[in-house]
Formats: structure tokens, sequence, C-alpha cells
């Protein structure tokens, strides 16, 4: 029997592909925020229409679609919970959603928008917008305010897309991904001054298989920040700035803690930024590590800690003078890393005297200050180097 040609099999396997997803299209129902009472007026309280929208896509037997139309939505706090009918809801944001201006309204509920246990979800477009000046100018005082809600939250979750999302004035955190597996960020915008409290970009902790990919983030606190527990990240073409960095920690707060492994950082820019490329732990015992991770293709504009490893962080001198950090570093490397210091001195590797970093490794890393050679800083750090290095390695 003679075989068949191998251009009409992909033929074929491409129809019936095309067929599947037409279906899927033909089959999905659209859930509109209008229809269930929500108006887009900026004024009217449209929380309960996009918690029955969620509601009826979650029960949906197939594939559903929760739309938002042009307008500015007021939105309170809204927990998205799952356990879904199907794996494959689309939030379609083509307006805003307005957090209260009143912090008050949000309190201390942890989260302004949390999706839990929602697997399959994807998040498209649109804007979130936290209003968060208000409890900034709260906390500038120094009275006691309330912590702040995190604008998006998915926690215990997998298979979560976001595209094209923006994100502004986040009370603190923009968004936290919490315990979740495959995970994609794509085109993600992050708007917030550079004196705004605590509004780190994206967290990521207790998670695997995160992607952050082609996202701008400009904010007060870290542009990335990764936390316990995190393995197998990939970031990739982000800009940073304002903002303190790509920081992997801060870590070692807990003695029992579980490490971050297996990171990837390829193709960033930061730009008047605090920080670059960071690794920031507790000055205390901990049973965490740090290991696997490359920090690849980065370009610096006046940064004034460009490289930094600290292990002696102790906010305010408290819980953790005359300790010396647990958390294990190894197997980290910087390739390609170039640009300008803010400050003499570029690259800086404070590690701890009882778990020193080990194997550290610097590839073509160039980086000067004030058109001069920088400096190099190093304790506790043994590595090696390769390729043309400035300022001079101290490993």
């Amino acid at each position: 029997m003679p075989m068949a040609n191998p251009i009409t099999i992909i033929l074929i396997v491409s129809l019936m592909f095309s067929l599947f997803n037409r279906s899927l299209a033909i089959n999905r129902v659209t859930y509109n925020v209008l229809d269930l009472g929500a108006k887009g007026d900026g004024k009217t309280d449209s929380t309960t229409a996009f918690l029955k929208a969620w509601s009826a896509a979650c029960g949906s037997p197939g594939p559903a679609t929760v739309y938002a139309p042009p307008g500015r939505y007021l939105v309170k706090n809204a927990h998205f919970k799952g356990l879904c009918e199907n794996k494959a809801i689309i939030i379609k944001i083509d307006g805003t959603l307005v957090a209260p201006s009143d912090y008050d309204v949000i309190g201390n509920a942890g989260n302004w928008l949390l999706f839990e246990g929602a697997d399959g979800v994807s998040i498209e477009g649109g804007i979130l917008d936290g209003q968060g000046t208000g409890l900034w100018a709260c906390k500038s005082t120094g009275k006691s305010c309330h912590s702040g809600a995190t604008t998006l939250g998915v926690s215990n979750s997998k298979d979560v897309a976001v595209n094209g999302l923006t994100l502004l004035n986040s009370q603190m955190f923009h968004i936290v991904i919490n315990g979740c597996d495959n995970v994609e960020l794509q085109g993600v915008k992050v708007l917030a001054p550079g004196n705004s409290p605590n509004t780190d970009g994206i967290h990521v902790q207790l998670s695997t298989g995160v992607t952050i990919l082609n996202s701008k983030i400009s904010t007060g606190d870290d542009c990335i920040s990764i936390g316990p527990g995190t393995s197998n990240l990939w970031i990739e073409n982000v800009a940073c700035g304002p903002g303190h960095g790509i920081s992997i920690g801060s870590l070692g707060k807990d003695f029992k803690e579980v490490g971050v492994e297996k990171v990837t950082v390829k193709a960033v820019t930061f730009k008047n930024t605090q920080n670059g490329l960071r690794i920031k732990t507790w000055a205390r015992q901990s049973t965490g590590f740090v290991r696997d991770v490359l920090f690849q293709h980065a370009i610096m504009t006046n940064v004034q800690n460009p490289i930094v490893i600290d292990q002696n962080y102790c906010p305010n001198n408290k819980n953790c003078p005359g300790q010396i950090s647990g958390v294990k570093i190894s197997d980290v490397t910087y390739k390609d890393i170039h640009g300008t210091s803010a400050t003499e001195v570029a690259v800086k590797f404070d590690c701890s005297k009882a778990n020193p970093c080990r194997g550290i490794r610097l590839e073509d890393v160039n980086l000067t200050y004030k058109n001069q050679a920088a400096k190099a800083s190093c304790a506790n750090a043994a590595g090696t180097t390769s390729g043309v290095i400035q300022p001079t390695s101290c490993l």
C-alpha cells in the first residue's frame, strides 16, 4: 500500500486543527458584564456584575468569555474562585477596572482582584487602576495605615495566561503569582511613580513554570521580585525603570524556607534604577537556598547597584543583628552585562560568612562609572571569570 504524501498529511492535520479551533470558537459563550448590571461610568459599583459573569462562565460546560466593553468600571475587592466546570475561561477587558479611591473600602483584604484555583484562565487586555495614591500619602505621614492590597493576585492555579494587561498605581504589589504552575505573562505594563511604596511590579513565589515576556515595568519597588519556592522561572525582554531592579529575595526571613532554583533572566534593561540584578537574603539562620541562576544580556543605564548579592539584609536592625545568613547561594552566572553604574562600586558580592557564595561566574561584564573603570567588592564569594571583565574581578 503506497504511503501518503507528507505534504498531504500536513495539510490534513492543519485542516483538523483549524476545524477544531473553529468549533471551540463557535461553542464559546460570552457573558457581557453590561448585561448583568455593570455600568461603565466609573461611579456605579459593578462588583456584583463581574462576579455574576465569572460564576456563569465558571459553571459553563464549555469555553466561556467574561467581557468588559470600553468604559470605566468601579469594582471593589472581588474573589474569583475556581474549581470551574471548564478550563478555558477568557477575561476579555476592553475598558478599565477602577478600585475605590477610598482605600478604607478595600482595607486589609490583601487583594483587590484575586483569582484562586482558576485553572486555564486567560486575562486579555484592559487596564487595572488601583488608585493607590491615597494610601501612599497616608504611609508617607508615618501614621498607622492599611498595608494595602495587591491589584491582581493569582493563587493556587495552573495554565494561566495574562496578555496585554496594563496596571496603574497599585496600593501595594501590582501582580502576585502564588502557588501556581505554568503561568505566562506577556506584554504587561506596570506604571507607578518611583517613590510609591511597596509597589512591586510582579512578585512570584511558591510557583513553577512562570514565564514573563515582553513587558515594561516602572514602579517604586522591585520591578520583579522572586520569593521562596520559585523554580523554572523565565524572564525575557523586560524593561525596568524606575524601580529597584529584578530581585531574588528577600529570602531567609523564616528558618524553614523553600529555596529558589532554575531562574533565567535574559535581554533585560535597567534605566535609573536602584538595583539591576540583585539577590537579597536576611542575616539570620535559614534552610533556604538560591542555585542555578543565569543573568544574561542585560543593559544598565545609570543604575546605582548594577550587580549585587546582599546577604546582610537587616531592615531597621531588628530581629537579625549579630546573625549570619543561612541561605546558600551557588551556581549564579552573569553573562554579557553592559552599561553604566551611578556609583563607583558596580559589582558587590557581600556573602554570608557561614555560607559563602559558590560557583559565581562572570563572563563578558563591562560596567563603567563616570566614563571610568568602576570597582568591584567581594566578601566570602568564590567563582570564575572569562572574557572581558570590567570592573576587575574580586572573586
